[in-house]
């Protein structure tokens, strides 16, 4: 099935190609500047630190559906390895294997292309078997320290979780907006819980892959307007899943990622964070959520960390 006209409206209005340069690759990162970290982290109030990131474990969030996308392999290589002669300092080292966007992680911007473009316009064949990413890599997003804003959808409408299949809207993004007594503004990371993860937490991790609540195709326009800079959630697919336009796969990826050039994180634990904030009464926090540098590497394990 082609992209619908509807898509291709919506992606002229959100496009950022040659906002900030035709040799740009991080997007909307740019709008997180030294003066929106000073103030995300002059807000920092009683120093609570909130992790919000899944274990990494062989029985994580994946179940196959996506080929490649493996849980974490962990192995000993060497176990209290005395590597300099008897009696001397011994070691021990571990090794894995998984993929990179198997737990709590970013999507880089190159991770999704359509019709032959990845963001900026550059082509979607700059992305190899041998060297990944050439252009849009994780890698080149330095560091990601922004103030963060929780979006309660699940909270707001009165439920632990939404339903699944719920299609997050504008209108839901906003009355969490003013639950949280905060306006998401220019260069914030955006975080909406929907609940879904409490699915995972309880030990069904394919009633928390489908169906799930997620991002509807009207949320990019939302974002754009605001600035946002980043944008994560609590479920496997991000977007709403199965899709709210029949046949139409992963159009908000498309919308995020290739015309705005906008991370965005899935897997990522909010439920304390969501308690922690009702307690505080607050919803905007200091956010660390460094990507791991992989080179060339389309999206990364990331273990943020919210700080009240």
């Amino acid at each position: 099935m082609s992209l619908p006209d509807e898509f291709h409206a919506i992606a002229k209005r959100v496009n950022n190609w040659g906002r900030w340069g035709a040799d740009d690759e991080i997007g909307t990162l740019n709008l997180i500047t030294d003066e929106v970290v000073r103030e995300a982290a002059a807000g920092v109030r009683s120093g609570r630190r909130v992790p919000l990131a899944l274990p990494l474990r062989e029985d994580g969030v994946q179940t196959g559906m996506i080929p490649g996308r493996v849980n974490p392999l962990h192995a000993m290589v060497q176990i209290n390895q005395e590597m300099f002669g008897p009696g001397t300092v011994a070691c021990s080292d571990d090794a894995v294997t998984m993929g990179l966007q198997a737990g709590t992680h970013w999507d880089a911007l190159s991770h999704v292309s359509h019709s032959g473009k990845l963001y900026n316009g550059r082509p979607a064949r700059t992305v190899s078997a041998h060297a990944g990413a050439a252009f849009g890599g994780i890698d080149k997003v330095r560091h990601l320290v922004s103030r963060g804003v929780l979006l309660d959808v699940a909270r707001v409408r009165g439920t632990d979780r939404l339903a699944g299949g719920h299609a997050v809207t504008p209108e839901d993004l906003e009355a969490a907006e003013e639950f949280a007594g905060t306006r998401v503004r220019a260069g914030d990371v955006v975080l909406v819980r929907t609940g879904q993860m409490r699915v995972y937490l309880a030990g069904d991790k394919h009633g928390y892959a489908h169906p799930s609540p997620g991002l509807s195709v009207r949320t990019p326009e939302w974002f754009h307007a605001r600035d946002v800079a980043a944008v994560a959630n609590d479920t496997l697919t991000f977007e709403v899943f199965p899709p709210e336009i029949d046949g139409l796969w992963l159009p908000v990826h498309a919308l995020d990622l290739v015309e705005m050039g906008m991370l965005q994180g899935q897997n990522w634990n909010l439920e304390e964070l969501s308690t922690a904030c009702g307690e505080a009464g607050r919803y905007a926090f200091l956010l660390s959520a460094m990507p791991e540098p992989f080179t060339g590497a389309t999206g990364t394990p990331v273990a943020p960390v919210a700080i009240l």
